[in-house]
């Protein structure tokens, strides 16, 4: 069994910048891609982005890309996600994710955490 749990949120003004951290426990999150969604009041949960195991190659949604970036340090078992130029439309509860494939939905998730509320007032 794998825990995730993030850490990082918080209430931040429009243009600043917040990195959330997701730290695994239970077994070695080698082999698994890991990744952040985000779920806004009122709306479904959504992919942010992903870092595969090994290559680390990234993938980001549309809406981030150029100012998010994800990464992975497999010896503390522990994924980033470094948000800059927050927006009001950011404003979620970010979940961290691992799979065993690369991610196109939530349905592709094995494991969750709990999640961290980013709040960007305007």
């Amino acid at each position: 069994q794998v825990q995730l749990g993030e850490s990082g949120g918080g209430l931040v003004q429009a243009g600043e910048s917040l990195r959330l951290s997701c730290a695994a426990s239970g077994r070695t999150l080698v082999m698994y891609t890991m990744g952040w969604f985000r779920q806004a009041p009122g709306k479904e949960r959504e992919f942010v982005a992903a870092i595969r195991w090994g290559t680390y190659t990234t993938n980001y949604a549309d809406s981030v890309k150029g100012r998010f970036t994800i990464s992975r340090d497999n010896a503390k078992n522990t994924v980033y996600l470094q948000m800059n130029s927050l927006k009001p439309e950011d404003t979620a509860v970010y979940y961290c994710a691992a799979s065993r494939v690369v991610p196109t939905g939530a349905h592709d998730i094995d494991y969750w955490g709990k999640g961290t509320l980013v709040t960007v007032s305007s």
